[in-house]
């Protein structure tokens, strides 16, 4: 396997003494480390120095250390004075030696949804490198970049915040060529005055752009936002080319229609009028939305338009992020199913809005089940890091159109209680301070025939819900529709 770092390369880029060794991969996490990897050890939660001898004996090529730990070979150290810091020049020297056309995201919502949108769209295309999971924070983007192979192609880069000040940084690390923001809401609005406060700091993405004879610096900008103009101004200041997309009147890439399908999502579009017809093998208009912002960064990083849609028509969400998945709930009885989406990795007002908007078109199954008329059930749980404006948001949901289409909402946490008393009668399910409390009782929330789905951030932790109602079944597998 070709070298990714030697170690005379990588103690170039971070000034650091070691000896002789060739490493194929980068690790920060021993339970991942793959044999050939350079071991980073990061403090976080725990200081990656203590795991140093155990990523050596696993058989890493070397660890990045600040010191060398007890036991470990100073030969297969790379001593660094900080590693962080270490990390994020290795990442700025992959950087630097790359060619690659190279893409960065953001967004208060799907973020990591277009990253993957684009990966899909640019495969086939050239070699494509891309974030892992949401590798989106400052130990993240530098990661992702120190993993690049200097022959890929198309790299792409998710870039998130929790406070203000933390896009430009990373962004000036990746130097995109092209640089979009997805859609900008309320998430992490605790650490902003107001939302005009979150555009602009997602409009900092747009500092980072950079040009070369490859591709000119290119902001994707959504035309919909209450606070577009934020964004605008930002990408005027930086970029040569300004791409819109949206329902709005004059977007480029202009969305005219999203027919949500119980399996996929059928998007009618224009783009410098062409006509855009293709699918997307999950439901969901702002799915729709988001897979033109990805066309426009594909074509602006010079790929195909038409293989980018022909990619985004094999493109499914990542786990917990708005999947949909058949459970058939009795091996003997083949329509026994429930339809399960998961998108319980993160929430606020914006994606809550979209998934019950899901919910609300799915179509369930009568004449099934103990119920007998299948059912939209929607487990709720809480969006976090919303500050003093958390318990109106939360109870401004019911007033959301979707929820007149469901049948019942089961809520969790103390925040979600502000929904539940704000709901018609008619609607409440049950209303608990845990997950827990509604994982051990799955089995009676849900009939053959419903259509469910569970929604919340990732610290409410109703992922245990999914959890727990899977067991409850055998999956079978991407439904063609549910009948």
């Amino acid at each position: 396997m070709t070298a990714l770092w030697t170690s005379a390369d990588a103690a170039a880029a971070t000034g650091g003494d070691t000896g002789q060794w060739e490493a194929t991969g980068v690790s920060i996490d021993t339970r991942t480390l793959q044999a050939g990897d350079l071991f980073v050890a990061l403090k976080a939660a725990r200081d990656g120095h203590d795991f140093v001898v155990q990523a050596l004996e696993a058989g890493a090529a070397a660890a990045l250390v600040s010191h060398i730990p007890d036991g470990a070979d100073p030969a297969r150290c790379l001593l660094v004075e900080d590693v962080l810091t270490a990390l994020e020049d290795l990442g700025r020297a992959a950087r630097a030696r790359t060619d690659a056309r190279i893409a960065a995201i953001t967004g208060s919502v799907g973020k990591t949804s277009a990253k993957e949108m684009l990966r899909a769209a640019l495969t086939g295309q050239g070699r494509v490198h891309a974030a892992e999971a949401s590798y989106n924070n400052h130990w993240g983007v530098p990661l992702t970049l120190a993993r690049m192979p200097q022959d890929t192609e198309f790299g792409i880069f998710e870039i998130g915040m929790n406070h203000p000040g933390e896009i430009a940084p990373l962004a000036a690390q990746v130097q995109p060529h092209v640089a979009l923001v997805t859609t900008v809401g309320t998430a992490h609005l605790e650490a902003f005055d107001d939302v005009d406060g979150i555009a602009r700091e997602k409009a900092a993405i747009y500092s980072g752009l950079v040009s070369d004879a490859q591709c000119e610096p290119t902001a994707i900008v959504n035309a919909d936002l209450p606070n577009t103009s934020i964004l605008m101004d930002a990408a005027r200041a930086h970029a040569a080319r300004i791409h819109t997309f949206g329902e709005a009147d004059g977007a480029g890439y202009h969305l005219k229609a999203a027919t949500l399908h119980d399996d996929c999502t059928v998007v009618e579009a224009t783009a410098d009028r062409r006509s855009l017809l293709f699918k997307i093998q999950s439901p969901g208009r702002h799915f729709a939305a988001n897979a033109l912002g990805v066309l426009a960064t594909a074509e602006a990083m010079g790929a195909d338009p038409t293989l980018s849609m022909l990619g985004l028509s094999r493109w499914q969400p990542p786990a917990g992020r708005g999947t949909r998945e058949a459970l058939l709930l009795d091996a003997a009885m083949e329509d026994s199913v429930i339809f399960l989406i998961d998108d319980a990795f993160n929430a606020n007002p914006t994606s809550m809005a979209a998934s019950l908007d899901v919910l609300a078109a799915a179509t369930p199954t009568d004449q099934i089940g103990r119920v007998a008329k299948g059912r939209r059930i929607a487990v709720l749980g809480e969006m976090l890091e919303l500050g003093t404006e958390a318990a109106r948001l939360h109870a401004q949901i019911a007033d959301h159109p979707g929820i007149a289409q469901l049948d019942t909402v089961h809520c969790v946490g103390d925040l979600m209680h502000n929904l539940y008393t704000a709901l018609p009668d008619h609607l409440r399910g049950r209303w608990v301070e845990t997950a827990a409390e509604l994982a051990s009782d799955a089995h009676r929330l849900i009939d053959a025939g419903d259509v469910v789905l569970v929604k919340g951030s990732k610290g409410s932790q109703v992922s245990r819900v999914v959890d727990a109602l899977r067991k409850l079944g055998h999956p079978r597998g991407q439904p063609d529709k549910a009948e």
